[in-house]
Parts: C-alpha cells; sequence; structure tokens
C-alpha cells in the first residue's frame, strides 16, 4: 500500500479527492517547502523574535503557550495564518490544570479525572477545552498522556496520568480522544513505547521501559491498539528506550538495546507501524530534551529522527540549520526523499482532517473569543470536576471535618506551588485566605521570621501540611523537603500529629506519604489550581464529601502508611 492510498483508511479516511488534493500539493512544492512542513517551532514566551521566526521558517506548525493577553493572542494567530503559505497545525498540552488556557475554563489534570473515575465527565471536560482550543485557532493536542504511574517517585508522570490501573487509564483515555476529536481537535497518544517505570525525567536523561515484552503487550501494548482502534489520529515517539524489544530481535544488539523510540527505527517503524499496524501521524517528543541529546549530536538529530519514522520534528532552537541539514540529507541520499514525501503526506493529512487545507478553520477575532469563552455552562461543568476530585486517602483519627467552632486556630506549613514551566519557586497558595472567610484563624508558617515553639498545642488546634508540586518536567524528583520547608534543623525533625491534629494535603504529586507516612489525615488533590484549593477546602470543612477513589498506591507499598 502506498502512503498515498494509506490516507484512505483510518484513522484519516480521506476521499479520492482529498488524497488528490495532497498529492498535487507534494509533486508541486519544492524541497525547501516540504522540509518546512516536517517541523514545529514553539511560540513559549512573547519575544517578538520568536514570531518572526515563524514567519520567517514557514514551518508545518507551532506549539503555543498561551499568555493571558487574550487580544494579543489573537492578533498573533492571525497574523501567522495570514503569513504561512500554507494553514500551520497549532498544537497545546490539553494536558489540564496550570496548561488550562489562561483566558478559558480552567479543568483538572489528568488524575484528578481519574480518581473522579466518570468516563462521561472526562470526555464532557476534554470537549470543553476542544472547543476553547478551536476558537484559539488550536487543532492538535497532545494528549491524553495513556503512561502508567508505576513507579511512585516519577516526577513526570504523577498527576499528568490516568494513574496506575491499566483498565482505568483505557476508559478514561478513550474518553478523552473521543472529546478532542469529536469537537475537530487531533488528539495524541504518549509517550510511545511508554513511561512510568523509570522514576526519572526524559527532560533530564532517556528513560527506559523495563517490561518484558509480555508485560508491555498486556499493558501499554492494550492500551495503545485500544487508542488505535478508537481512531486516535496521532502518537508521540518519545526518548524511551525499550530493552526487551531490541534485544528480541537481536541479543547482541549492544547499546543500541536502549536508544531512544524517537530516534530508534525498530521501535517506531517496526513495533509501532509494521507490527501494531498505526496508519496515523507520529510526532517526536522535543528534540530539544535531555534524553536526545545524550545520545546524539544536534547536527544529526533531524533527519535520524525522519529516519526513525517520525513525521514530525517538535521543536527547534535553530530551525534554518535543522532544515538545511535534512535538505542536505534527502539531496545526498542518506534521507530517501520517498521517506520525507511520507512524512509530509501525513502532515497535509492531519491539516485536511483538522480543516485546515479547505478554510473551514481560522482563528477568530478577540471579540469573538470572547463570546465563546468561559461559558456558564463550561464553569458549571469544570466546578463539578474539581468538587469530585479531592480524595480522602486516609483519616485514622476522625480528625475530619474541620470547623471554626473545632479547629478554631490553625497553623498551615505550606512549599508554595512550584512550576518551572510558568516560572515559579515558591508561589503562594490561597489556601490560608479560603479558611480565614470561613471563619478560621490562620497563622503561616515562615521559617525566617517564626518565633517560639512550632507546634504549641496551647496555641493551635489544626496543624495543615501543604504540599503544592504538580508533576511537571525539570524537577528530576518530588518529595518533601524538610529543611527547606522548615528552615531548621531542629524544626525539621519535629512532627505534631501526637499533640495537635494534624492534615497533610498534597496538591498535585500524590505521594506525599511517602515521605510522611505516619500523618494521620491525608488527602490528594492533584493540581495547584485556585479552584482545586477551594474544593479542598469545602471538602476539609464539610460542606461537600468527600466521594473520589485513588487512582493510584498513595500509600507507595508501606504498610506503616495506611495507619
Amino acid at each position: 500500500m502506498t502512503i498515498y492510498e494509506s490516507l484512505k483508511a483510518a484513522p484519516f479516511n480521506l476521499t479520492d479527492a482529498q488524497v488528490a488534493d495532497i498529492r498535487s500539493r507534494i509533486d508541486t512544492m519544492p524541497l525547501a517547502d516540504r522540509v518546512a512542513q516536517v517541523f514545529f517551532l514553539i511560540l513559549l514566551g512573547d519575544k517578538p523574535e520568536d514570531l518572526e521566526l515563524v514567519l520567517k521558517m514557514k514551518p508545518g506548525g507551532v506549539t503555543r503557550f498561551f499568555s493571558d493577553d487574550l487580544d494579543r493572542e489573537t492578533t498573533q494567530m492571525q497574523r501567522i495564518f495570514d503569513s504561512l503559505p500554507i494553514p500551520p497545525l497549532v498544537s497545546a498540552d490539553m494536558e489540564g490544570s496550570h496548561l488550562s488556557f489562561a483566558f478559558g475554563t480552567k479543568v483538572p489534570n489528568q488524575m484528578a479525572f481519574a480518581a473522579v473515575d466518570d468516563p462521561a465527565l472526562t470526555e464532557s471536560c476534554s470537549a470543553l477545552m476542544a472547543r476553547e482550543g478551536r476558537t484559539m485557532g488550536v487543532t492538535w493536542s497532545f494528549t491524553p498522556v495513556i503512561d502508567i504511574n508505576a513507579a511512585f517517585r516519577s516526577s513526570i508522570v504523577g498527576s499528568r496520568s490516568y494513574g496506575s490501573d491499566v483498565s482505568r487509564i483505557e476508559r478514561h483515555a478513550l474518553a478523552h480522544i473521543e472529546g478532542l476529536q469529536s469537537n475537530g481537535i487531533a488528539a495524541t497518544v504518549k509517550h510511545w513505547p511508554g513511561e512510568g517505570y523509570d522514576d526519572r525525567d526524559q527532560h533530564l536523561v532517556t528513560t527506559q521501559n523495563p517490561l518484558s515484552i509480555e508485560e508491555w503487550q498486556a499493558s501499554f501494548g492494550r492500551l495503545y491498539r485500544a487508542a488505535f482502534d478508537a481512531g486516535v489520529l496521532s502518537i508521540m515517539s518519545a526518548h524511551i528506550g525499550f530493552p526487551a524489544y531490541m534485544q528480541s530481535i537481536d541479543p547482541d544488539c549492544g547499546i543500541d538495546a536502549y536508544r531512544p523510540a524517537s530516534i530508534n527505527p525498530a521501535l517506531t517503524t517496526r513495533l509501532l507501524r509494521e507490527e501494531m499496524g498505526f496508519n496515523g501521524i507520529v510526532v517526536s517528543d522535543a528534540t530539544e530534551m535531555g534524553g536526545m541529546s545524550a545520545w546524539i549530536s544536534h547536527r544529526e538529530m533531524p533527519t535520524e529522527v525522519l529516519r526513525a519514522g517520525c513525521d514530525v520534528i517538535l521543536f527547534s532552537l535553530d530551525p534554518e540549520a535543522d532544515m538545511a541539514q535534512v535538505r542536505g540529507s534527502v539531496e545526498s541520499g542518506s534521507l530517501p526523499e520517498s521517506r520525507l514525501n511520507e512524512a509530509v503526506a501525513r502532515v497535509l493529512a492531519l491539516k485536511t482532517v483538522v480543516g485546515l487545507l479547505d478554510g473551514t478553520h481560522r482563528p477568530v477575532t478577540a471579540e469573538t473569543a470572547r463570546a465563546r469563552l468561559r461559558q456558564p455552562e463550561d464553569a458549571a461543568l469544570a466546578e463539578e470536576a474539581f468538587r469530585r476530585a479531592p480524595t480522602l486517602v486516609k483519616d485514622v483519627n476522625k480528625t475530619l471535618p474541620v470547623s471554626p467552632q473545632t479547629h478554631k486556630r490553625v497553623l498551615i506549613i505550606e512549599t508554595g506551588i512550584r512550576n518551572a514551566l510558568m516560572g515559579w519557586e515558591n508561589k503562594p497558595l490561597d489556601v490560608a485566605d479560603m479558611l480565614r472567610a470561613e471563619g478560621f484563624e490562620v497563622q503561616v508558617y515562615d521559617k525566617d521570621t517564626f518565633e517560639g515553639p512550632t507546634y504549641d498545642p496551647a496555641k493551635t488546634d489544626l496543624v495543615l501540611y501543604l504540599m503544592a508540586d504538580e508533576s511537571l518536567n525539570m524537577k528530576s524528583h518530588i518529595y518533601i523537603d524538610w529543611f527547606r520547608m522548615m528552615g531548621d534543623f531542629f524544626r525539621t525533625t519535629e512532627r505534631p500529629w501526637h499533640d495537635i491534629p494534624t492534615v497533610m494535603v498534597g496538591f498535585g504529586h500524590p505521594y506525599f506519604l511517602y515521605d510522611a507516612p505516619r500523618v494521620p489525615t491525608y488527602v490528594n488533590a492533584y493540581s495547584t489550581l485556585p479552584e482545586m484549593q477551594q474544593a479542598v477546602v469545602d471538602a476539609l470543612t464539610g460542606k461537600t464529601p468527600f466521594v473520589a477513589s485513588s487512582p493510584v498506591d498513595a500509600f507507595c507499598g508501606q504498610g506503616q502508611a495506611r495507619y
């Protein structure tokens, strides 16, 4: 089957006329323009030179991390569409929480939806994100994450996933895909060939999937096949190795056993396309990540990504040099022109599916966007998701609910929100003010100014530890840094719960019990958004019941943590 014949099959399902249009475009497109179509550039901040680079290089698409300036965002997106000869795919990571649109309706992240475990709600909120994304010009989401939360020390999977149970992951991933693709956004399952058993971060190091082939087929293989059967349009090939598969091909493959899928033809072409039959588009994970650069010189990377079987090269810090490198590889014959054309055909097929090539999709004006974003019914839907997500993991002393009558004087010890993407190191939470509004007297611990005994039962009715660290990139590991939080050796080693009722809340990472297994009351809330903080306050005070179930082993395998 030729590439053009394959476009008529799932998941693209193009007509003869649409395929003929794609073929005509490729036949008449200069080499430089075809090369540009397989590159995705990033627009992360507000530097004018980044936008000018996109307008100059005319890539196949851009990934935009949107600011809160709606006028600026809509104007910039319209300028991009007006300047590029072929309308670009615009991608975003629709993972919820702080990756929600700042000017749109914020929704929880994947693990929160898994805790609620209502696939209909997951689908509805995914559809909500898709509708608002289309309004902003987005047509491709690099979600859902279908990694398995097996290694609790992983900082990069954690609350971004649907948990550790394959069945729960499958039903929510399929709901996520349906919500996106039925509303005009191409979905992407990631991170191929499967993350979650290695507790490191592929942004920093090449990670490995340690499963046997049989174990992989029963878990990740099952998840990917279900997504393919559901018609998912794309997959992200990541900087993850799969030694068991490579050694099954060649027991003497040596270091190649650990070669990441993003530059590994055996994983991204042989296993994914030939054995599993995936016919959609394959995008590499970000090529600037340490999991890639640890393996290959950046000078070789673009060609190797295409040679491995990826159709889109995600991000480039030097697109002029990278595009020139791919053109040179095609001209020299080291990269077959047919492989480039195959990649371009899939890029154009995806653009056809989401309505770019026939002109049915364009970003709207700020005025139109304001009329479509944050609709009352969407806000109500999101509020329901937040309200249902907080999860009571344990309450051995029956401390909850709390009230100003029973626990009036509250001491809060918090980490502050840490978010590398947002540039936050210790952004204060809003819980203290929310509790004050309920009538509590609240003191927030400050390690630099706090005087006297840290935990004084004569002055404190409740100690509330708030851990605000979401599962995001560039963290290596997430844990309770007691000394950093308390600022003094002796205060670092004190534990108050023998004398004062004590509650710990994990906003984001769901595994803080590993570092505090004896805390008597523990709640997971998965996201640091203000909406989730309010949902937790409402649950702690008994306004709303705890109804969610943990999608992971929050006890981290520790027997003592259950008591």
